[in-house]
């Protein structure tokens, strides 16, 4: 299936034309046909020669509802522009024509109407001149009359030609399907229909809606007037949900596959086919897709804008996207719009806007890997296949990318901060991770942690340099409490001792982290083999024991006895029972296959 919207001056004659060439009339409401004038969206269809069908969406002409045709043009890749032969170009084919133009649409065709009533010369060289400097360029054009069916074989080869140069809809992208249209059917529920771009739809699958959130399931799905199980792109769909209430959704929101797009609430543009960005005015209202929305307009740069969204409707932007801007009042395209950036950072900083205009100077809405790394330095690899970049680099931490240039330039000064707090704390083993994540900046732990190569590395959550080693003062107090406890290995020092040995505060934090020394309690410390020695002794005393015949055998006092008894009942050495006394475990003897 191919999709087409009609575009060009109220009354005429394309909704008179689909109904020529489709059999079905797309005025649907009894006002349209009354008064003779489309003022909503219309739907119908048709096989070509080649037996391609062709959908048509048919659009109102009239200026007061310029925004009910950009909602139909804007997910639609071709127009059949209409021109009347009698009247020829008139203001409202000028502003169907700059809003195709700033929608970048490229691919079209010309129909001259009523070609039974005045020659089809002139309007057909004067439409094609306005139309050439367009996005749509030169197209052919087809005189017809559909009062006299005149032309409509030549009309329906041309579409047929026209078809077959339209891109193929990427049926493995993400569903974004703007809403053009929503209504109940009795027994059915809530049915919206739309133009799907992108992506296919099931019978069952799970969807939710941009403006909301919300999740939906889909019922069931028509396609043409046919009951469908799939629907592929580029198709007319409508799909029937559960779980929406209508006055939950209409026109300008979307049907989304979960987790594939971020809601946007502003974006970086750059503008087209209009003055300078400081002469647009500082509200507008954004034509994407299907949707309308007031905006605020920022000028960052000669040709960039950041657009601002009501909170209340984000919209599912990827990079890329075209948009229209248009101002009411004047009833006016005022210019074409790209998407560069739909998740910018803030403006916080006196001169940021002037700096992002230049960040985004050669970003032309051409989503790629590396250019969007070198601007945004760290992020996310959802948050990036969610604006529509395609991702084959591998995060360096979780699921972050990084550019390489910044990555490197991170570990280069991670090495320069581990350096300088070793310098100042020269009895720590090193930098808490915490504390070299906050200077750096970065957003996870985990990405200070993937940073750390030789000579860096990771100790109990802190980045040191080096071989793992004591600090050699540290080591000199150690050696120099092993040589005070040679004779008396149980015999602790007093703290004030302790200082005196080199091992104040810091130092021993230092040595009990890299195992040097034993702290039992606050003023307790031994060495590292004080348990295994005292298992030694102990076992030779007949068993069970109490706390003084234990501390008369390992000729120490009790304040040093209890932490020590307490340390080895954790490790299995003794048990203590239930009177209070203590026995040593027993000890298992050496395997038959292990024994020398």
């Amino acid at each position: 299936m191919r999709v087409i919207a009609t575009a060009g001056h109220v009354d005429h004659g394309k909704s008179t034309l689909i109904h020529a060439l489709t059999g079905t009339h797309p005025d649907r409401l009894a006002q349209e046909r009354r008064r003779g004038l489309t003022i909503d969206l219309g739907f119908a269809w048709t096989d070509l020669p080649s037996g391609e069908r062709l959908a048509f969406v048919d659009v109102p002409g009239h200026e007061r509802f310029v925004p009910t045709m950009l909602a139909g043009v804007g997910p639609v890749p071709a127009v059949l522009f209409v021109v009347a032969a009698d009247e020829g170009w008139k203001p409202q084919s000028a502003e169907h024509l700059a809003a195709v133009d700033a929608l970048g649409v490229r691919h079209g065709l010309l129909a001259v109407t009523r070609c039974d009533l005045a020659d089809p010369g002139p309007a057909t060289a004067q439409a094609r001149d306005r139309i050439r400097s367009s996005t749509l360029g030169g197209v052919e054009a087809v005189a017809v009359s559909a009062r006299t069916g005149a032309g409509l074989a030549k009309l329906r080869a041309a579409l047929d030609r026209l078809a077959a140069r339209l891109p193929d809809g990427d049926a493995d992208s993400p569903v974004r399907l703007w809403i053009d249209r929503s209504f109940t059917v009795r027994g059915s529920g809530l049915v919206v229909t739309g133009t799907l771009g992108a992506g296919r739809i099931r019978s069952g699958d799970a969807l939710v809606t941009a403006r909301s959130g919300r999740s939906v399931r889909v019922r069931s799905l028509q396609a043409l007037g046919e009951e469908t199980g799939l629907v592929r792109a580029t198709a007319r769909v409508a799909v029937n949900l559960r779980g929406l209430e209508k006055d939950s959704t209409g026109r300008g929101d979307a049907l989304l596959t979960p987790d594939s797009f971020l809601p946007c609430l502003r974006c970086d543009v750059r503008v087209h086919g209009a003055a300078p960005a400081a002469a647009l005015p500082r509200t507008a209202v954004a034509h994407i897709g299907s949707a309308a929305v007031p905006v605020r307009v920022r000028p960052l740069g000669e040709d960039i804008v950041r657009l601002t969204l009501p909170a209340p409707l984000p919209l599912p932007l990827r990079i890329g996207d075209r948009a229209v801007l248009r101002d009411p009042g004047l009833r006016r395209v005022l210019a074409g719009l790209t998407v560069l950036d739909p998740q910018p950072p803030e403006l916080r900083r006196r001169g940021s806007a002037a700096r992002r205009a230049a960040e985004l100077g050669d970003a032309r809405g051409t989503p790629g890997e590396a250019a969007e790394l070198r601007r945004r330095l760290l992020v996310r690899r959802g948050e990036l296949t969610a604006m529509g970049v395609a991702v084959c680099s591998a995060p360096v931490a979780d699921d972050w990318l990084a550019d390489p240039a910044h990555w490197s330039a991170l570990r280069a000064r991670l090495a320069e901060l581990v350096t300088a707090y070793h310098s100042q704390r020269p009895t720590e083993e090193g930098m808490p991770v915490e504390a070299a994540r906050h200077r750096l900046g970065l957003p996870a732990a985990s990405l200070v942690e993937a940073l750390v190569t030789p000579p860096l590395r990771m100790s109990r959550g802190r980045v040191t340099a080096g071989p793992d080693g004591l600090p050699a003062d540290v080591a000199d107090a150690v050696q120099r409490l092993t040589t005070e406890l040679a004779d008396r290995p149980f015999a602790a020092p007093h703290a004030q001792r302790l200082t005196e040995l080199g091992l104040g505060r810091r130092e021993l934090a230092t040595a009990v982290r890299h195992g040097a020394v034993l702290r039992l309690a606050e003023q307790v410390v031994l060495l590292p083999d004080a348990p295994r020695l005292a298992a030694d002794r102990l076992s030779e005393l007949d068993q069970p024991f109490t706390v003084g015949t234990a501390s008369r055998a390992l000729d120490t006092t009790r304040r040093v006895t209890i932490p020590l008894l307490e340390h080895c009942d954790g490790q299995g050495i003794t048990q203590l029972l239930p009177d209070k006394r203590r026995r040593c475990a027993p000890r298992s003897r050496p395997s038959s296959l292990t024994a020398p």
